[in-house]
């Protein structure tokens, strides 16, 4: 199976309590839509995570978020082709992959493009509190022309697309936090989905990030729901 779930921020109780339920072995992949917090404390914090999932029966397919490091930033990570597209993976936890951004994955007869990051709201809060932020936890220039490119080899056509953040117009306005100025955030990612949405042909789009479960036509918006992909 190919299942997919929003942002766990390095809290997997409810994917143990589904591998379980479930008897998944690590023939089963798990998607998680960015923000997955393996790789938010940089230190032996992470490293303990990663050996609890790496004792559980299933593939961890991990998106980037915006509240963790790019795994190609903190030199554990190496490449290895996967589905038909590269992953960052380390050898002492070989279940526990991580999504290359623009690269187009083959699962199950499903093409799947991933566009990971997005702007931290919080962003402020984080560094008064001397917690950590990346400078790099959107999508860059390079990228988004990548993902371009990827999708025009296609015809602008996929089956799937697997992001953090979402197109703007689709923006779940009543998950935002109440009082927060949206002139001060900067939406240029999901400006930039916007216009790349207009411009593919696709039979879903799941993102996370926005902690709440919903769909909204093609758009599904996925945190504590654990579904197969595709569905």
């Amino acid at each position: 199976m190919f299942l997919v779930t929003g942002d766990t921020h390095g809290d997997f109780r409810a994917c143990a309590a589904f591998c379980d339920r479930l008897h998944t072995t690590l023939e089963d992949t798990l998607i998680i839509l960015g923000d997955a917090g393996i790789n938010y404390y940089e230190d032996y914090r992470d490293a303990m995570l990663k050996k609890i999932l790496a004792s559980l029966p299933i593939t961890f397919f991990c998106i980037h978020g915006n509240h963790e490091a790019r795994p190609e930033c903190t030199g554990l990570y190496t490449q290895r082709e996967w589905h038909g597209g590269k992953v960052f993976v380390e050898t002492e936890y070989p279940n526990i992959l991580f999504a290359k951004d623009a690269e187009i994955y083959e699962l199950d007869g499903i093409s799947a493009i991933v566009i990971g990051g997005a702007y931290s709201v919080d962003k402020e809060y984080r560094l008064a509190r001397g917690m950590n932020w990346w400078n790099n936890e959107q999508p860059d220039a390079q990228t988004k022309t990548a993902v371009e490119q990827q999708l025009l080899s296609r015809g602008n056509k996929i089956d799937v697309v697997l992001s953090h953040t979402c197109p703007i117009r689709y923006e779940p306005k009543e998950v935002f936090i109440q009082d927060m100025d949206q002139r001060s955030i900067d939406k240029s990612t999901e400006e930039w989905l916007d216009e790349l949405e207009k411009r593919i042909a696709y039979k879903k789009w799941y993102c996370g990030h926005y902690h709440t479960d919903k769909r909204i036509d093609r758009m599904r918006f996925m945190f504590h729901e654990i579904d197969q992909l595709g569905r």
